[in-house]
């Protein structure tokens, strides 16, 4: 979760990293590894949680697992892709958050990529669904990565295409605003704050360049693909940038060209809202974007699984309760589909094809 942004003197902030422990079993990477919940950007002058905002916390609801399916991931049975009716098999892929070397084994365990780590899958169509750094130690290696496999892919007739998410919202501000005041809503944040609570590196900073900034500046916010609707983040805030697919993949586009820093928080806050889908009224939830933006699943990243299970280790330092994640998470009726499976938390970084054999 992305936790965030230093406003006002350092003892505030300070009293309110104490508000958000980390589990026990949470082992960050890089020197910034002090942020809160995975995958979570919770600004803390938002402690009032104004707007449905909807942060991380231990005391939240959890879904039951007898309520939810859990699909198991056989290797196997996966090697090589598989085409139907002329269109090459669909794959999606949660947050990466710098792990490099994971996602190249996940990608290869799917047959997607060789052993040299080049585009091997053909007609094969791959998503990404956003949270490519922050975390992991290679988050521009990550990006590097998803760049090359987007021209080898095209090249063999098949498509490796990505979705915007919170993270790339939070280093795109880091670069340009910096320290700059914004008013988060409830006070001042910057993005540089932000982005170091929640697991900026400095290497990546140092290394990232234009070309990267302008492809994460063009990346779409939603798409629909086989009748699975592609979003980052579980959380309906995407009703509020137009009522088609197109319209808000333009007004989130347009919102990063005029470059105003509060325009820019205010986009990234939404982007971090999480857990729509879940507990009482989740379905409904879902519903709305379905019936809004078309498709029949909706299938997201940004929540880690082990939190929409409830599967989290002790705050008192009990590592006996760590993550465990076999696969995708299906939940809201059937509805949704969470990829998110907790690699910075010790858990798996998913690679899956659709449709799920559940």
């Amino acid at each position: 979760m992305t936790q965030g942004a230093g406003q006002g003197p350092e003892t505030e902030r300070t009293a309110t990293l104490r508000d958000f422990r980390v589990p026990a079993y949470v082992h960050e990477t890089g020197p910034y590894g002090h942020s809160t919940h995975p995958g979570d950007v919770v600004p803390p002058d938002e402690a009032t949680h104004p707007d449905g905002y909807t942060p991380t916390k231990r005391d939240l609801p959890v879904i039951n697992r007898g309520d939810t399916v859990q699909v198991p991931v056989a290797p196997e049975s996966l090697a090589a892709p598989r085409e139907t009716d002329g269109t090459g098999a669909l794959y999606v892929v949660g947050d990466v958050h710098g792990y490099l070397d994971e996602l190249v084994s996940a990608l290869q365990a799917q047959g997607l990529v060789d052993a040299a780590g080049q585009w091997c899958a053909g007609t094969s169509r791959l998503w990404f669904l956003g949270d490519f750094t922050d975390r992991g130690p290679d988050g521009i290696g990550v990006i590097d990565l998803v760049m090359r496999l987007s021209a080898e892919a095209a090249a063999a007739g098949g498509y490796c295409k990505a979705l915007m998410g919170n993270h790339e919202l939070l280093l795109l501000g880091a670069k340009r605003f910096g320290d700059t005041p914004v008013n988060s809503g409830a006070g001042t944040a910057t993005f540089q704050a932000a982005w170091l609570l929640n697991g900026g590196q400095k290497t990546d900073m140092d290394r990232l360049q234009d070309h990267h900034l302008q492809w994460m500046a063009r990346l779409d916010a939603v798409e629909e693909v086989d009748g699975y609707l592609l979003v980052h983040s579980d959380t309906t805030a995407y009703l509020d940038y137009g009522d088609s697919i197109e319209a808000v993949n333009d007004t989130v586009r347009e919102t990063l060209t005029r470059n105003d820093a509060d325009e820019c928080w205010d986009l990234f806050r939404k982007f971090t809202k999480r857990f729509s889908f879940r507990d009482e009224g989740g379905a409904d939830a879902v519903r709305s974007l379905l019936d809004t933006y078309g498709g029949t699943r909706i299938v997201h990243g940004h929540s880690p699984i082990p939190y929409l299970l409830g599967e989290v280790g002790s705050e008192e330092g009990d590592d006996s309760a760590g993550p465990v994640v076999e696969g995708p998470h299906v939940y809201a009726d059937g509805l949704a589909i969470a990829m998110d499976g907790g690699v910075t938390m010790a858990g798996k970084l998913l690679v899956q094809q659709l449709p799920l054999d559940i």
